[in-house]
């Protein structure tokens, strides 16, 4: 299987196929509208609004595993981004990102980089406190909280995995570079 190879759930009907995403840059973020990372959907839109038209896509998966931060049906989560953060981009229907009822595409998407780097004290020190908050991180693979992001380069390649601290504006250049 490829990235291409699946199909998630649209926020209202239907399926994404995302081999239609062949040829662009996409990155996947499980997210949750009353997280402390929340304010990440700022980076998230002005990264869209800037890169959209030159290949990127955002794949916006809200989660409701990590501290039920991502409360609410799939429309009032896209309202409150819209209204919030003015975000353009779609997001995609609720879902697990570990577990037996996880995403398919997030069993595939952890396979190919299945752990992200810890760098810098900050960080390690904050995702040592969010671990012990998970309840759903049984395996080292497995997602540890909101906002963890998989970068997926133009032919389908998970090139990157990224720790939750790790902001919008920190994948820019990695970006460009893929687009």
């Amino acid at each position: 299987m490829s990235f291409y190879d699946y199909k998630v759930k649209k926020r209202r009907e239907g399926e994404l196929d995302l081999s239609e995403l062949k040829g662009k840059v996409v990155l996947v973020v499980n997210t949750a509208t009353g997280c402390g990372f929340t304010p990440q959907y700022k980076g998230l839109e002005d990264l869209y609004e800037k890169y959209h038209e030159k290949g990127l896509e955002i794949l916006d998966f809200p989660c409701n595993q990590f501290g039920n931060q991502a409360p609410g049906s799939d429309d009032e989560i896209h309202e409150f981004c819209t209204a919030k953060y003015k975000t353009t981009f779609d997001q995609l229907a609720k879902v697990d990102v570990n577990g037996e009822n996880e995403e398919p595409l997030y069993t595939y998407l952890k396979e190919q980089r299945p752990d992200e780097e810890v760098k810098g004290l900050k960080n390690k020190m904050t995702m040592a406190a969010i671990s012990k908050f998970s309840k759903t991180t049984k395996t080292k693979s497995d997602i540890k909280w909101n906002f963890t992001k998989f970068l997926v380069d133009k032919e389908g390649n998970v090139v990157n995995r990224f720790i939750p601290t790790v902001t919008p504006e920190e994948l820019e250049k990695e970006i460009v570079a893929l687009l």
